[in-house]
C-alpha cells in the first residue's frame, strides 16, 4: 500500500506545477493560442508513455472519452477567465469550490462518505481558497463576465476531476489511463483553435515552443500525479490538497506579477492549510 505521506507530498509537488502552468497561461498573451499550444504539447509529452503503459481495460474508456469531452470546455472557460479577469481574481473561483463538490459528488456517486471533520475541512479548504478573490476587495460591476467564465471553469473542474477519478479505478493500469487521456486529449481543442484562429496557431506554437513545452512538462506531472493519487485514496482529499494551488499561484503573483500578498491571502492560506490538516489527519 502506498504511503499516505508519499501521496500528500506528490500532490503537494502537483499543485506547485499547476500554479507554474497557469501563470504562464496567464502571462503568454494570447490566452487562446497559450492553452492551445500547451494542450497539444502535453499531447506531445505524453506520447513516449504509450509503449510502457497498458491499454486502459474497456470500461474507462467511457470516462476517458467524457473527461476529454469536458476538458474542451474546460479550456475554454480557462482561456476566457484569463481573458477578462486578473489572476488573482479568477484563478481563486474557478479552483476553490470545487473540493466541495468533488466530496459531495465522491460521496453521492461513488460512497465515500466523509466523516464531520472532514466535511470541514473541504468546507475551510474551499471558503480559503474563494476569499483569495476578495484580497483587494469586494469584486466590481466589470468583473461580472470574468466571474461567470471562472464559475464555468469550475463546473468543468468539478465534473472531469470526478470523471477521472472513477475511470482511473476501473482502468486496471493508472499509468494507461493518464497516458491515453493526455495524448487523446491533445487534439480536439487544438483543432478547434485552428478552426478558428488558423496558422495564428503554428506561428505562435514556433516563437512560444519552449515555455510552451515547459509549461506542458508541468501540466503533465501535475494532473498525471492526481488522477494517480484518486485511484489510491478519497478523492476529496486529492483534490483538497491540489487546489492549494491557488496559494502557491497567490505567491507566483505577489512575486512575479506585481500583486500583494497580504494579511488576507495569510488569514487564507491559514484557512487551506488548517483543512487540509483536518482531512488528512
Amino acid at each position: 500500500m502506498t504511503s499516505p505521506v508519499f501521496i500528500l507530498i506528490l500532490v503537494l509537488l502537483a499543485a506547485i506545477l499547476h500554479a507554474c502552468w497557469n501563470a504562464l497561461v496567464k502571462i503568454g498573451g494570447d490566452r487562446q493560442l497559450a492553452v492551445a499550444m500547451v494542450v497539444l504539447m502535453t499531447g506531445v509529452v505524453a506520447l513516449p508513455l504509450l509503449p510502457f503503459a497498458a491499454i486502459p481495460a474497456s470500461a474507462s474508456w467511457p470516462f476517458i472519452i467524457g473527461s476529454v469531452s469536458i476538458h474542451i470546455g474546460y479550456y475554454y472557460g480557462l482561456t476566457r477567465m484569463y481573458e477578462t479577469g486578473e489572476f488573482s481574481l479568477v484563478y481563486p473561483l474557478a479552483r476553490g469550490l470545487s473540493p466541495l463538490f468533488v466530496a459531495l459528488g465522491a460521496a453521492a456517486f461513488g460512497g465515500e462518505a466523509l466523516g464531520f471533520w472532514q466535511l470541514l475541512g473541504v468546507s475551510l479548504v474551499s471558503i480559503g481558497i474563494v476569499s483569495l478573490m476578495f484580497g483587494r476587495g469586494w469584486p466590481r460591476g466589470d468583473h461580472a463576465r470574468a466571474i461567470l467564465f471562472a464559475l464555468f471553469t469550475c463546473l468543468t473542474i468539478v465534473l472531469y476531476s470526478l470523471i477521472d477519478g472513477f475511470g482511473v479505478r476501473r482502468s486496471h493500469s493508472s499509468l494507461g489511463y493518464i497516458a491515453w487521456l493526455f495524448v487523446v486529449d491533445g487534439f480536439p481543442f487544438v483543432v478547434i483553435t485552428w478552426r478558428h484562429r488558423g496558422n495564428l496557431l503554428w506561428t505562435y506554437v514556433a516563437r512560444h515552443w519552449q515555455a510552451g513545452l515547459g509549461a506542458a512538462v508541468m501540466s503533465t506531472l501535475a494532473y498525471g500525479i492526481v488522477i494517480w493519487a484518486m485511484s489510491q485514496t478519497a478523492m476529496a482529499g486529492v483534490v483538497s490538497l491540489r487546489e492549494t494551488s491557488v496559494v502557491f499561484a497567490a505567491a507566483i503573483g505577489s512575486l512575479f506579477m506585481g500583486e500583494s500578498f497580504g494579511p488576507w491571502r495569510i488569514a487564507a492560506a491559514v484557512l487551506v492549510a488548517t483543512g487540509n490538516v483536518l482531512i488528512h489527519l
